[in-house]
């Protein structure tokens, strides 16, 4: 089941709210003593989190079908960049950060009932009752399982959303009245809360393809100072409208030169580096951006960013780290 971006809060009688979590979706099955964990993409991820199949081994029902969440607690907040860090080829450090490391699965649907019922058929108003009772009996002997909360109060989804961080990135709407939309987002929405950061121009990549022959601008990448004045790769945008690509790479070709970034610089040692990521034009830092974007962790943002306006009215070593701090949420406060 997809969800469908979208930029407010569905209202109506027909809808759920759930906190949006940030981690591993994942489809959770068990069949007498065999367990497995199935990402939305169809991946195995059983042996990535033998601390998970442990678990519902100790279930005390042998057959169900959960959908829901893999997250890694830290603190009071979940991270995503540990539970990248879980998916490892090497079988010794899988076991090690079950250990030192060890994720959480927060269910949100049940698709098949211990007596071997079939949900994904039932809307979602029968599903959800099926869950909680499902959930009030298994779970309560068992720290690895918790129930994600839900709620038909578009209020408390708002208040949700207004508090997202930590490990909870927004609000899933989901349709009362529909099945289980398999493979398709009409039943699901997600709404995340953007924010705003000001940051330096530290270098661009030029795009695959040339425009009128030349070659433009495909990627800005960004950076922020940190407290010892070193300027530190935070992630790109490349959100940039065709008809401003020319202009924009005339404006930074003569800004061309190193180092660019001083502090952590793009193209660094990576499971995802390819030979061509590691090409970018270094540039002066004279030129300041206000991008929008989702989330923040790891000292970069997640996931890419959109323009929002330049700001030359803004001098680059006032883009620090400092204006991204935030409270930091308690995930586990929605669980409890």
């Amino acid at each position: 089941m997809e969800a469908r971006s979208v930029d407010a809060i569905p209202r109506g009688s027909e809808w759920q709210y759930e906190p949006k979590w940030d981690g591993f979706r994942c489809l959770l099955s068990r069949r007498g003593n065999k367990v497995d964990l199935r990402s939305k993409s169809g991946e195995d991820l059983t042996r990535y989190f033998p601390e998970l199949a442990e678990a519902a081994l100790k279930l005390n029902v042998a057959s169900f079908v959960l959908d829901g969440e893999i997250v890694v607690p830290h603190g009071k907040a979940f991270s995503f960049d540990d539970l990248l860090q879980r998916i490892h080829p090497a079988a010794s450090r899988v076991k090690k950060l079950s250990v030192e490391t060890p994720a959480l699965y927060l269910a949100f649907d049940l698709l098949a009932t211990p007596e071997g019922k079939a949900l994904s058929a039932e809307p979602l108003r029968k599903r959800r009752p099926a869950l909680e009772v499902f959930a009030s009996t298994q779970f309560k002997s068992n720290p690895t399982f918790w129930l994600s909360p839900a709620s038909t109060s578009y209020a408390t989804a708002k208040n949700w959303l207004a508090n997202s961080g930590g490990g909870c990135d927004g609000v899933i709407a989901k349709r009362t009245d529909l099945a289980y939309q398999s493979g398709n987002r009409d039943g699901m929405q997600k709404i995340k809360k953007f924010r705003s950061a000001d940051c330096v121009i530290g270098g661009f990549r030029y795009a695959t393809n040339k425009l009128g022959g030349k070659n433009v601008v495909g990627s800005l990448l960004l950076g922020l100072y940190d407290e010892k004045g070193l300027l530190h790769h935070v992630g790109f945008t490349s959100a940039i409208k065709q008809q401003e690509k020319l202009a924009l790479t005339a404006r930074l070709e003569p800004l061309i030169a190193p180092p660019g970034f001083t502090g952590n610089a793009p193209g660094g040692p990576s499971r995802w580096s390819t030979e061509r990521s590691a090409q970018w034009c270094p540039l002066k830092p004279k030129l300041v951006v206000e991008v929008a974007y989702d989330h923040f962790s790891g000292d970069r943002f997640r996931h890419g960013t959109s323009i929002l306006r330049w700001r030359p009215d803004k001098r680059p070593e006032q883009c620090t780290f400092d204006q991204l701090k935030q409270r930091a949420a308690d995930p586990m406060k929605l669980l409890a």
